[in-house]
């Protein structure tokens, strides 16, 4: 059954505030944030509240122990006006993977649901009119005990926030092949979305930004041989016409995207394969023009274009006919945007809430 929400709505939105034609990505927030708590082994007290600070102890385990875990999703509005979601049980489902491995307790995916739907129909008015925007949910758990010494912590916090965002890569992407640090190995985290995945991230990515790279193009973690991911999105390349994407075996992500690209392309005829890819492949194919896209996959930038990869020194200009990349961009927006038929059932209306303010 449906969770009893308590809803305090904002007295004073910022909404009037942000321009939707010049939106910095993760900048805004929108007026409200879902809040529920994990105390004495059940969620209590689920509410919606205005965007707030909140007051944290610094014996705060997450700042300690790390943690945290997130997901990322976005609403938009079909043609007529409604608010959408895109595969919202998938992102419950994922969440609570990530929970699991980072021992945090699971959230049940009846009270996820219903928080996005909730807010998201409360603050609707957030949902950029333009296409190529939306807003952009940020679903996130961390810890809340307040101790120093390593164990996992008793209580938690999940919360959502949302900010209305525009493109995430408007331009192609360059990306440099990284031959010294890791992002994930066999047994570790790197299938969960958690917090410090992207920590350490950061100074690589740094490294490449100073090389003139946009992102890092992240290989295995024993013999810098195999592809695994870019540092925000899936990797995809298409080589003589057949689609090739790295498996995900415990070191890469599920991304969502990434599963909805290779259900569209089998149900397109498009040849995929998920397999392991080496790096020295891909480069061999470049070489030999056989290489006709490559391309990334994720919620903030759906399809990232590639048109640059560094390697050992050498850079390698992928060809920029994008033709699948167009294919599977067109095909998502088109099933967020309402503007064609969602076979795959996909797409949720977020119908008006029936809590009312407490």
């Amino acid at each position: 059954m449906p969770c009893n929400l308590s809803i305090t709505k904002t007295n004073n939105s910022s909404l009037s505030k942000i321009d939707f034609n010049n939106i910095m990505f993760g900048q805004y927030f929108s007026d409200h944030m879902f809040i529920v708590d994990y105390i004495d082994g059940e969620w209590v007290s689920p509410r919606v509240t205005p965007v707030e600070p909140m007051s944290i102890h610094p014996g705060n385990m997450t700042f300690h122990y790390g943690q945290a875990i997130f997901e990322g999703m976005k609403a938009t509005k079909d043609k007529d006006g409604h608010p959408m979601l895109f595969r919202p049980e998938m992102h419950a489902k994922r969440i609570n993977s990530s929970a699991s491995r980072l021992c945090m307790p699971e959230l049940p995916e009846e009270l996820f649901l219903q928080a996005v739907r909730t807010l998201v129909d409360i603050d609707s008015d957030w949902i950029p009119p333009i296409k190529g925007s939306a807003l952009y949910l940020r679903p996130f758990m961390i810890a809340m005990d307040n101790h120093v010494g390593v164990r996992a912590s008793n209580t938690y916090r999940f919360i959502i926030v949302t900010l209305p965002v525009g493109p995430y890569y408007p331009k192609p992407v360059s990306l440099l092949a990284e031959e010294t640090y890791i992002r994930a190995a066999m047994g570790g985290v790197g299938e969960a979305k958690a917090a410090g995945n992207y920590a350490a991230a950061l100074y690589p990515t740094r490294l490449a930004n100073q090389k003139g790279y946009d992102q890092v193009l992240w290989l295995d973690a024993k013999e810098f041989k195999y592809i695994q991911e870019v540092g925000t999105m899936n990797i995809f390349f298409v080589i003589d016409g057949k689609v090739i994407t790295p498996s995900t075996e415990g070191t890469i992500l599920k991304g969502i995207t990434r599963d909805s690209f290779l259900q569209v392309l089998a149900s397109r005829g498009i040849e995929v394969e998920q397999r392991a890819i080496t790096i020295d492949e891909i480069i061999d194919a470049l070489k030999a023009g056989k290489l006709e896209e490559c391309f990334g996959a994720g919620t903030a930038a759906v399809v990232a274009k590639v048109n640059r990869i560094g390697y050992q020194g050498t850079d390698y200009m992928v060809p920029s006919h994008y033709t699948i990349a167009n294919m599977l961009k067109e095909t998502i927006d088109g099933l967020r945007y309402g503007t064609i038929e969602d076979e795959w059932s996909w797409t949720e209306k977020v119908a008006a809430t029936q809590s009312v303010n407490a």
